[in-house]
């Protein structure tokens, strides 16, 4: 007669096999702020921090994550719709104030790294400024100008990465700098030192992968006059396998 079977206890089971959570990537931009007056055209970079868990003694351009306040601070200028169109593509359920969000972000985070004020005052101060740096700009005078942001490219980071962010790549023209508010750029600051470079230059310093990709990128578009109909590519890894699609 067959015996029946025992209940496996406790210690015949298994263990679980425990995978980690991935990370969501949280919205963050760049500005890439762009010297075209000389023949040989020359970008702006700043060196992290040593004592930084994220990216120490790197060279990178100032940027960082979307804040609240970014979506409510008054514009002069609206983003171009090739930019605004690119923005949204591959996003799911993108809200209609993403791009604007995403390039006012990058614009107070290069204040709020470099000093540098991008925008115009040709229409006077700001009628009101959410709390933070954005009031610096009302008190300066200064209206943002997202007509002068041009879009390089986006890149996610890698899952399995202690931080993770979805990146967007703006550049603009040093002619937008509208103020500069000194003493930001310290040896205790997030920027430790910031460095007028050209491309050259720039491949030689301490770079992240991705910065050196966007560079690649960004020689191009700047040979091409930055113009619209040019390729935004998008950076992402799918099966442990690096993509390129262009927006």
């Amino acid at each position: 007669m067959d015996q029946p079977i025992p209940a496996p206890t406790d210690s015949d089971r298994p263990e679980p096999v425990l995978r980690k959570a991935t990370l969501r990537p949280r919205n963050a931009a760049t500005l890439i702020i762009l010297d075209r007056s000389k023949k040989t055209p020359k970008l702006l970079m700043g060196r992290r921090h040593s004592g930084l868990a994220f990216m120490p003694s790197k060279f990178v351009f100032p940027g960082g994550r979307i804040e609240p306040g970014d979506r409510h601070m008054p514009v002069a200028g609206a983003l171009s719709a090739r930019a605004t169109d690119a923005l949204a593509a591959q996003v799911p359920r993108a809200s209609h104030h993403l791009g604007r969000g995403l390039a006012l972000a990058a614009i107070r985070e290069t204040f709020e790294e470099t000093g540098l004020m991008l925008g115009t005052r040709d229409y006077g101060p700001p009628e009101s400024a959410p709390e933070g740096s954005w009031s610096a700009f009302r008190a300066a005078g200064v209206m943002p100008d997202l007509e002068a942001l041009h879009l390089v490219a986006r890149a996610i980071t890698p899952p399995g990465r202690p931080r993770r962010f979805d990146t967007r790549f703006f550049a603009v023209d040093r002619s937008a700098v509208a103020a500069e508010t000194p003493g930001i750029v310290t040896a205790d600051s997030e920027l430790v030192e910031l460095a007028w470079v050209t491309f050259a230059e720039a491949r030689a310093l301490d770079l992240p992968r991705i910065t050196g990709v966007i560079l690649g990128d960004l020689e191009v578009q700047v040979a091409g006059r930055l113009a619209p109909y040019l390729p935004i590519p998008f950076y992402y890894e799918r099966n442990g396998k690096g993509q390129r699609i262009d927006l």
